[in-house]
């Protein structure tokens, strides 16, 4: 299945960074890149450990009806440098028009500077079912019932986590 996403850059945009871009024919998330303002450009976004602050792209989307844009973290700054999404995933919805800036958060030992162009993170889009939400009497039951966190076995308990 493949649907268009309209992109409107801000008039302070840098037009020659790429917009976002899958960048292999099987990537789920296309990358999206740090986009700053001209009087922002050379020093980036430096964050010091366990600090979060959005960063612009300096795009605006509309995403189709019945769609929405997960942001996601790109696995190699999480892992590499600890740089994620404090929301993650972040949903942009359809009817929004505003900027698109991607939080970010420090997760690592030492201060990390984005760069204008960089890489921050990856928009997955992706279809949405809206629900309704009904008010009932009992719910049906179930082999797993009212067990939590590591009650099949293969979650947290079972890696020494503690949760019961």
């Amino acid at each position: 299945m493949s649907i268009s996403v309209a992109i409107l850059r801000e008039d302070w945009a840098d037009p020659e960074l790429p917009l976002p871009i899958y960048q292999t024919a099987g990537a789920a998330g296309a990358d999206i890149c740090a986009n700053f303002p001209p009087e922002s450009r050379a020093e980036g976004l430096t964050l010091q450990p366990m600090q979060r602050a959005i960063c612009p792209t300096g795009l605006r989307v509309a995403i189709p009806a019945g769609f929405e844009m997960q942001i996601r973290p790109r696995s190699g700054l999480a892992t590499k440098h600890g740089i994620s999404l404090p929301n993650t995933p972040g949903t942009i919805d359809s009817d929004y028009r505003g900027p698109l800036g991607v939080a970010l958060i420090n997760l690592g030992p030492e201060p990390y500077t984005i760069r204008h162009g960089d890489r921050v993170a990856q928009a997955v889009v992706a279809p949405v079912v809206q629900a309704s939400f009904v008010v009932v009497e009992a719910l049906d039951s179930t082999d797993r019932g009212e067990g939590g966190f590591g009650s099949t076995g293969f979650g947290a308990v079972s890696f020494g986590l503690g949760l019961r």
